[in-house]
């Protein structure tokens, strides 16, 4: 579904995802580059992207962010994912910058986009005890089930306010559980890993009924020191790092 078009003087950048809309967390993007002349899709275009959010008139950061290539048994689509970790609640406040170049000459298009918080906490940015700033978004289950779900997060780290690198080889510990069912946990999870084929990391969540879970994690670097998170106990009913899922 078409999200928005970003246009400038000879092309029409087209924005689709699955939804039509840009929420917090992951967004898988799909691009098309429309020539205004011709009307027809450019098939060899290299692009990049920049979304920006405007804290103040002094302060703008950048989020989580893939590279930009052709999506596979395609011509003219191109595929990429960007990661919104907040949005101001009227949806105001980033702005994404194409850059792209045809045939050797470079063209850029920047616009306001609209970016909506979504319901549950699908990505979360915070500081870990070595003092650098992570984020963690969920990725899948996209459509949950009462199963072993395939869980995948991306996590990042904020080098700068416009660069957020991948962290490679750390540990995601995972504790499943239902608040509002008695804080029951479920069996046959699973901590993430990570995969370096996707830059991602993966494990098993077992879902063993329909309602809210939030996903208790813990997050260790490759010393397995744990710089964000804790055990859920009788005493301790969530970690302060966490995801929300609900189906």
């Amino acid at each position: 579904t078409k999200v928005q078009e970003l246009s400038n003087d000879t092309h029409t950048i087209e924005l689709f995802n699955a939804t039509g809309k840009f929420l917090t967390g992951y967004n898988a993007i799909s691009i098309r580059v429309k020539d205004k002349v011709s009307n027809a899709y450019v098939e060899n275009a290299s692009l990049t992207w920049n979304p920006v959010m405007q804290m103040s008139p002094t302060m703008s950061h950048s989020c989580p962010k893939s590279a930009i290539a052709k999506a596979s048994g395609k011509t003219t689509v191109y595929d990429g994912f960007i990661i919104y970790q907040m949005a101001n609640l009227d949806g105001s406040g980033w702005t994404l910058t194409v850059n792209y170049a045809i045939n050797g000459v470079d063209y850029s298009v920047s616009n306001t986009i609209m970016v909506k918080q979504a319901e549950n906490q699908n990505v979360t940015s915070f500081m870990g005890s070595d003092s650098k700033k992570y984020i963690i978004a969920l990725l899948e289950p996209k459509t949950p089930k009462i199963a072993i779900n395939k869980l995948k997060v991306g996590l990042f780290k904020m080098e700068t306010m416009m660069s957020f690198p991948v962290v490679e080889n750390y540990t995601i510990t995972l504790d499943p559980r239902m608040p509002g069912m008695g804080n029951h946990s479920s069996p046959n999870n699973t901590n993430l890993t990570y995969k370096a084929e996707d830059n991602m990391y993966h494990g098993d969540l077992s879902l063993t009924m329909t309602g809210y879970w939030v996903l208790n994690l813990k997050l260790l670097n490759a010393e397995n020191e744990v710089l964000k998170g804790e055990d859920v106990t009788t005493e301790n009913l969530q970690s302060t790092l966490y995801l929300e899922l609900e189906f």
